[in-house]
C-alpha cells in the first residue's frame, strides 16, 4: 500500500518558522516532523510514498531526495491551490482505481508509531479507517468524530463548544481510491468528502489513545518535543562524540557523533545534542532541550525546554528557556529570554497581528531563521522575531554623553 503525505499547508499560525519552511520541516527531538513520519511509515512496512508539496516545498525534496537514505521510495507532486482537497487531487494520477492508500497529514506528531495499529484495524475491518484520538484543549481546532461502536457516524469540522464529540480526527487514514472522485464532487470541502464516504463505504475508527499533536502554533513545537522525549527511557552516546572529564549526565541524554561536551557541563535528560554540536564549559542543558546539528553553546549558558533547529550560536552566559530557535541564529552573549509574567498569568503571543491567549504560563521566544541578536539583549515573554531580523547590541560603549 502506498502512502500519500500532505505537506503543502501554509502554516499561517506557525510564524516565524513557516515563513522559510513547510510546517512538516519544523524540528522536534532532533528530527523534522516529516522525517519522523516517514520513519514510522517505513517501520510499518510502507515502501512507497507520494509527498504533496506546497510553498517552500523544495526544502523537502532537497532534504529527502529519492528517499534512499530512509529506505522508502519518495516521489513528489505540487499542489497549485490551497486546501487539503486540492492537495489530494494533485496526486490522483499516482494511484490506480480500486486500490487503497494511506493518507497522512505531514504536520502530525505522535508519541509512538500509529501506522501499525492503523494497518491492523484496516485488516480487521476490510474497509476505510480513520485514526481518531482523544481531544485536548481546545477541541474546536479539529474535526470532531461521533461513533457507534467502531463505526464513525458523523464528522463535524471545528465545531462550537456546544457541539463537541468525544474524539477527533488525528490526520491519518486508510481510504479507497474513490476519495478522488468524492474530492472532485465536493468542491474542496473535506467534510463533504468524509461524509460521502460515510454514506457509501463507511469509515471505521482506529482509536489512538497515546500522544498526538497537530502542530499549528509555535508553542505546539515545544509540546511535541516534550511528548516525544517523554518516550525515551535510555541514554545514547555516539562513540564518535567527545565528552571531557567532569561532565555530569543525568537521565536519557542522547548525544550524536561529532558532538563535543566541555568540562563542567551538566546535561539533564531527556535532552538531545545533535551531530557536530559544541557545548561549552560549565553550561547547563536542562530537560527537554533539543540542540540541532552544528549548534554552538558558549560558556555558562543555561538552556531549558527549548528547541534549536540547528546551525545556531548561543553566546556565553545566555539563558534560553521555553523557546524555539530557527536555523542559523546568532544569539549574542548575555541574551536572556524572559519566559513568564511576574504575576504568573498566562502569556499572550501576537501571531499575524492577532493577540492569542496561549493558556500557558511559561513561554519564552520564537525566533526565525538567520536572526542576529546582539550582546546583552532581553526578549519579552512570547516574543516572535521574524526571520532575518537584526537586533543591535545593548551597549553604551562609545555613546555620546549629554
Amino acid at each position: 500500500m502506498k502512502a500519500l503525505v500532505l505537506t503543502g499547508g501554509s502554516g499561517r499560525n506557525l510564524v516565524p518558522f513557516s515563513a522559510t519552511r513547510p510546517k512538516s520541516m519544523c524540528v522536534v527531538a532532533g528530527g523534522s516532523l516529516l522525517k519522523r513520519m516517514l520513519g514510522h511509515l517505513r517501520q510499518a512496512g510502507v515502501t512507497d510514498a507520494i509527498i504533496v508539496l506546497g510553498p517552500n516545498g523544495s526544502r523537502i525534496s532537497e532534504a529527502f531526495g529519492s528517499g534512499e537514505d530512509l529506505g522508502i521510495k519518495l516521489t513528489y507532486v505540487t499542489q497549485r491551490e490551497p486546501g487539503i482537497a486540492n492537495a489530494i487531487r494533485a496526486a490522483r494520477e499516482r494511484f490506480n482505481p480500486g486500490e487503497y492508500l494511506i493518507l497522512a497529514y505531514g504536520d502530525v506528531v505522535t508519541s509512538e508509531n500509529p501506522f501499525f495499529q492503523l494497518l491492523q484495524s484496516f485488516n480487521a475491518f476490510k474497509g476505510p479507517v480513520a485514526t481518531v484520538g482523544l481531544p485536548g484543549p481546545p477541541t474546536g481546532r479539529y474535526g470532531n468524530v461521533y461513533l457507534s461502536g467502531t463505526r464513525i457516524t458523523r464528522i463535524v469540522e471545528k465545531p462550537t463548544s456546544s457541539n463537541l464529540g468525544n474524539y477527533v480526527l488525528a490526520g491519518i487514514f486508510i481510504l479507497p481510491s474513490e476519495v478522488f472522485t468524492h474530492v472532485d464532487r465536493a468542491e474542496g470541502d473535506m467534510v463533504r468528502v468524509f461524509n460521502r464516504l460515510l454514506e457509501t463505504t463507511g469509515i471505521d475508527a482506529s482509536l489512538w489513545e497515546q500522544g498526538w499533536i497537530d502542530v499549528e502554533s509555535p508553542w505546539d513545537i515545544l509540546a511535541a518535543n516534550r511528548m516525544v522525549m517523554d518516550t525515551w527511557d535510555q541514554a545514547h552516546i555516539a562513540s564518535a562524540a567527545t565528552i571531557e572529564g567532569n561532565v555530569a549526565l543525568h537521565g536519557p541524554v542522547r548525544i550524536e557523533a561529532g558532538a563535543v561536551i566541555k568540562s563542567g557541563a551538566v546535561l539533564v535528560g531527556p535532552c538531545y545534542i545533535g551531530r557536530d554540536c559544541y557545548v561549552g564549559n560549565n553550561s547547563l542543558l536542562r530537560n527537554y532541550t533539543s540542540l540541532g546539528a552544528r549548534s554552538i553553546v558558549g560558556y555558562g549558558v543555561e538552556l531549558k525546554n527549548c528547541v534549536l533547529f540547528g546551525n545556531s550560536d548561543v553566546g556565553r552566559l545566555s539563558f534560553v528557556g521555553d523557546s524555539v530557535i530557527g536555523e542559523s541564529v546568532d544569539l549574542g552573549s548575555g541574551t536572556v529570554t524572559i519566559n513568564e509574567n511576574l504575576d504568573h498569568s498566562p502569556i499572550t503571543v501576537e501571531i499575524r497581528g492577532e493577540a492569542i491567549e496561549t493558556e500557558l504560563v511559561k513561554i519564552g521566544s520564537f525566533i526565525g531563521d538567520e536572526v542576529k541578536i546582539g550582546v546583552g539583549n532581553k526578549l519579552a515573554a512570547g516574543a516572535v522575531i521574524p526571520a532575518g531580523t537584526i537586533i543591535p547590541h545593548d551597549a553604551t560603549v562609545g555613546a555620546k554623553r549629554s
